[in-house]
Formats: C-alpha cells, structure tokens, sequence
C-alpha cells in the first residue's frame, strides 16, 4: 500500500479581502440539514509538461487564491449549530504531499479504495466541518513524476454542482488569472431557516464511519445505446437517458448480488438525487437538490424497462410537485422524502441502493494548464450500496464509482449481465 509523507502545509488566504457586508453568510434550510461531511473528489495527472513542472504548486496557489475572493465562504468558518458561515477570511489548508510510488500504481489496482492517499487523512466524508476549513486542498506528488489534486469541500456549504462550478472557475483562473467567477451566495433567499425554536428537531445527525470497498466501472457510449434500446423495445419507455439505463442495470445487479446472499428477493428502494436548478437559478451557490426514491417490490419491477419506466414515473411525479411549489417548501418536501427513506431503512424491509450523479459537469475535463486528467474519482465512500455516476473520459460515456462490503462486491464483480455492458476501470500511464 502507498504511503505519503507531507512536504508542506500551508492556508491560502484570499487575494482580495471579504467585505464587511458579505462577513456573515446565511445557510440556507438546505444547506442545514444536510450531513456535515466533506465531498473528496481527485484529478490525475500523470505526464506534466517540463515548462509546468516545476510552477504546479504555484499555479495552484495563486489561483486558488483568487478563486476564493469569489468562493469567500469556503474560507470562513461554519458556527456549531451549522446556521451561517463566518467569512472571516481564515483561508482553505493547502497540503502538498510526497507519494512514494508511481502513479500507475494506484489507477491500475482493482479497486479504488488505494486512491485515498491523494487525500487528507481522516478527512473525506468525515463530520470535520466544524474543526477543519471548509476546503482543504492536498496536491500529491508521485514518483513518476505525475501529481494529483484533490480537493474536499463542505457539504454544509456546498452540494455536488456547486462543488463542480468551483472546480471549473478554479481551473479557468489557474489558465488565465483575468477569468471571473460569478458564484451568488444566495440559497438562503430561497431556502430560508426556520425560526430557531424550530431547528433543534432537523440539526443534521452524525453517518456512522464504515469502511468498504469501491470499484470503478465504465459503460461505453455503445454499450450505454445498447442498453436503451433494450429499454425502449421492450416497454413504452421514451428517451431513457445514460443514468436511468446504467443505474438500473446495477440496481439489477445489486438484487442478484443479494439473492445470491439470502437465496430470496427483498423489495428495494433506490434514491437518486436531482439537481433543483433550475428553477432555482444556475449560478446559485448552496445545496439545492430533492431526492426521488423508487422501489422494487417483486423481480418482475427490477428488470431493466420496468424498473426505467418506474424511476421516470418517479422523477416526474416529483417535477409536477415541483413545479408549482413555493421556493421555501422544497426544503420541507425534501426532509419529508428523507424521512420516508430513513424510516423504511429503520425497518430494514428494503435493501437501499443510494445514488447521484455528477454528470455533464465538465469534471472530466479539468485543466488547470497542463492538459486534462486521465482520472476522476472519489474517496471510498463510507456507506454500502452507493452508485457516484461520472463523466468517463470521452465524455459520452458513464463512469459508476461502487461501494459495497468487500463480501458482496466479490459476488457483484463477477455479475456476468454487468459485465456484458460494463469495465472494471484500470489504465496504464505509461
């Protein structure tokens, strides 16, 4: 297993201060009751131009310090009871960090967990958001030359889009420093807190900290075409995109997986998460996402177009709610779902596949100056049964970061109808 030892850590402090009028950022309802965790995500580099070699950790710095004039709460320090963020220009930690092995070492091992050395130790996922800034940043060096970012940020803050506009604005300052970001730190306005009587009963609680593991598996653009036309031949399903189609094939994966367990079907329920913008505007900072779950009661519902009709049906039948609810219910709807879910969970009559998706994010494509990465991926995510959806490389196909206990992945990886569609993701860079 690779090792890591830190060269430097440093805090990287904002090129232009905050003004006084934006030092206290409001949370918003959604941004309260979301799990206080940090999000890990990693880009991998593995040739570097010999005219950027030796000015990355510089680049990264400068850049990451303008880009937080515009981000300012990630800079800032979140109160206990998770109701606004002090933006008192502390600055984000900055690690830079020796690997002592080549990067193909790690993107060529079958699973995914080896990756977490490119981050903080302790850090992703972890309840840290009250003792450590709300973005840490770790550049990692390899023996071969090749360098990871990675970077974590606070869920209390900031959701899976806004976590990518981040990353993209960074990247678009690290090539040219005249860039502007325009992030609204607004959700607030949208989301409203409730009187403070009232928050004691929706303070986000602690996730327990499980290890298991991951794998990344690929779909390829032809495979993922293949799937929805056995989709759309065999029902009245109408445009299945790349997610629906993918995340049922691993859901039906996931109950073959458990039946080869329990020798008996248990009825399933799967979350998706589904970006609020719009109609909550674009450039709005904060969480802004409602979950739609779907169920399985009986074999039948989990085959591939059954179970593709059920989650559209599901999705639109949140967009109706939607549609003609006021701003500040969403919240309220949303912690109604999550409710729904927790307590069918509490039961343990279902078995729960959670997913989300950070698709047509341009993640794939990061490029701070020196070309874009042949990887990205997540830490080991500490819950079983999750789906991360990703942009593969191309940028037609899908990538699906796995986590399951190390028992049902072994039965899960030798699933011969996933591996029909889809690649254990290994790549020598060489």
């Amino acid at each position: 297993m690779a090792s890591s030892k830190m060269i430097s850590r440093k805090m990287i402090k904002l090129l232009s201060p905050t003004p006084s009028s934006l030092r206290c950022h409001k949370l918003s309802f959604m941004d309260h009751i979301n799990f206080p965790l940090h999000s890990p995500y990693a880009f991998f580099y593995p040739k570097i131009p010999q005219n950027y070699s030796n000015k990355i950790s510089q680049i990264l710095e400068n850049s990451l310090s303008k880009v937080l004039s515009f981000y300012y709460p990630l800079a800032g320090k979140i109160n206990n009871n998770y109701t606004y963020v002090d933006c008192n220009d502390t600055g984000a930690e900055y690690l830079n960090v020796r690997i002592d092995c080549p990067m193909s070492q790690i993107l060529n091992h079958p699973y995914n967990d080896v990756v977490d050395v490119v981050f903080p130790q302790d850090l992703p996922w972890s309840s840290s958001s009250l003792t450590r800034t709300p973005l840490v940043v770790q550049l990692s060096h390899f023996d071969c030359g090749g360098v990871a970012v990675s970077a974590c940020t606070s869920h209390t803050i900031f959701d899976g889009y806004c976590l990518s506009k981040f990353i993209n604005d960074w990247a678009s300052t690290a090539r040219n420093m005249d860039f502007k970001p325009s992030p609204q730190f607004n959700a607030s306005t949208f989301f409203p807190l409730p009187s403070e009587t009232n928050l004691s009963s929706t303070l986000p609680a602690t996730r327990p900290s499980q290890r298991h593991v991951s794998r990344l598996y690929s779909f390829s653009s032809s495979n993922l075409t293949r799937l929805k036309d056995i989709v759309t031949e065999e029902s009245h399903v109408k445009n299945p995109t790349r997610v629906e189609v993918a995340s049922a094939l691993v859901h039906k994966c996931g109950v073959t997986m458990s039946m080869e367990s329990s020798g008996m079907f248990k009825p399933t329920l799967m979350s998706h998460a589904m970006n609020l913008r719009p109609p909550i505007p674009l450039n709005t900072m904060g969480n802004a996402t409602c979950i739609i779950l779907t169920t399985a009661m009986t074999e039948d519902e989990v085959k591939l177009p059954n179970f593709v009709a059920k989650l559209q049906k599901d999705k639109q039948q949140v967009r109706d709610k939607l549609k003609d609810m006021k701003e500040d219910r969403m919240p309220l709807y949303t912690l109604e779902l999550g409710k729904n879910a927790m307590n069918i969970i509490e039961k343990d009559t279902h078995d729960v596949y959670l997913c989300s998706g950070m698709t047509n994010t341009g993640l794939h494509k990061i490029d701070f100056g020196w070309g874009e990465p042949v990887r990205v991926t997540l830490a080991t995510h500490p819950n079983k049964n999750n789906f991360i959806f990703m942009d593969e490389q191309s940028g037609d196909g899908l990538n699906v970061l796995i986590t399951l206990t190390k028992d049902d992945m072994l039965k899960f990886q030798s699933n011969k109808e996933l591996l029909e569609f889809a690649s254990p993701v290994v790549e020598s860079t060489k």
